[in-house]
């Protein structure tokens, strides 16, 4: 029995027991009408999906998010590891656990990326782009520095959506500079600060505080919709010009960069064509960080659901 085990480190065979968080528990019935649990463990070190037979509770959906005692054998299924659980509980005060090995968190220094946003900020030139983001990150402005920027596909993880941003602010201010006769450097870094801040409402988070669902207007209307709300809310008490609140609601209204990838309108001005990528290519490069960790080299992944392929690590 091996205790406390990293998920990064498991592999057929091992038989575990110790501590992780239920980062998915849906109660479902199988083809013979018995119920069990399909359920994601996780730590700091990554995920793995999970079953329990024949368990009809009472842990579920409402558990998802919270620290369980776990004790299970690790197999195969489709190319991928599973653990098989026999006995699970959720962790109360009487256990000991190490939070820091159980709760993923951005590599970054939190301080130091927070400063370089707010620095990329003081730079924009526009009086009225700059003081738009100076007001949304005084109001969001602890939460911006330690919620996740999503559920599961990426930057899952405590100061995930510091961490998206800032990298997004540095590709921002490098590529206005590239192409400057095309694009408005203000508009561009001021969009690009304020794409993804309406994901503090769009989630709820556990008490470690990691995303465990959508709030319900985070379903009914999403952060591009609410983030241009309240950009367009916080442009009016500021008295900045209609023209420029609207250009800045259609940059987050559009960043998804088209309708099947969630995006309200298609980008329509250089800027907000520009955002749209910035973040594709952000996503798509944590994607490939989080999983290449995960590779020895000259190693294939299994199909990776976000990127719609396998990927490799070379030497």
């Amino acid at each position: 029995m091996i205790y406390n085990e990293r998920i990064a480190d498991m592999s057929v065979g091992d038989e575990l027991e110790g501590f992780y968080i239920l980062k998915l528990a849906q109660g479902k019935v199988s083809n013979n009408g018995r119920p069990y649990l399909n359920a994601v463990i996780a730590d700091a070190s990554g995920e793995m999906d999970a079953k329990v037979w024949d368990y009809p509770g009472p842990i579920g959906a409402q558990d998802e998010g919270k620290i369980a005692k776990v004790r299970a054998t690790v197999s195969e299924f489709r190319g991928s590891l599973q653990a098989t659980i026999e006995r699970l509980r959720l962790a109360d005060e009487r256990d000991s656990y190490d939070l820091s090995l159980l709760v993923p968190v951005a590599p970054i220094d939190v301080d130091r990326c927070y400063k370089e946003v707010e620095s990329l900020v003081a730079s924009i030139e526009d009086s009225d782009y700059r003081e738009v983001c100076e007001a949304m990150l005084r109001r969001h402005g602890e939460a911006f520095r330690t919620i996740p920027a999503g559920k599961s596909v990426h930057h899952s993880f405590i100061s995930g959506l510091l961490m998206h941003t800032a990298n997004m602010l540095r590709q921002a201010d490098f590529m206005a500079k590239l192409y400057g006769d095309v694009v408005d450097r203000s508009l561009l870094l001021a969009g690009t600060c304020l794409h993804d801040m309406g994901k503090e409402e769009e989630f709820l988070y556990s008490e470690l505080g990691l995303v465990t669902d959508y709030s319900v207007k985070g379903e009914l209307l999403g952060h591009l919709v609410m983030g241009a709300q309240e950009v367009a809310e916080t442009a009016r008490e500021l008295g900045v010009p209609e023209d420029k609140s609207v250009l800045l609601q259609h940059m987050l209204l559009s960043h998804h960069g088209e309708p099947e990838f969630g995006a309200a309108v298609r980008p329509m001005c250089a800027e907000a064509e520009l955002l749209s990528y910035l973040d594709l290519i952000d996503s798509r490069m944590e994607i490939y960080r989080e999983n290449l960790e995960k590779l020895l080299p000259g190693q294939f992944s299994q199909r990776i659901f976000a990127l719609d392929k396998k990927i490799y690590k070379h030497e």
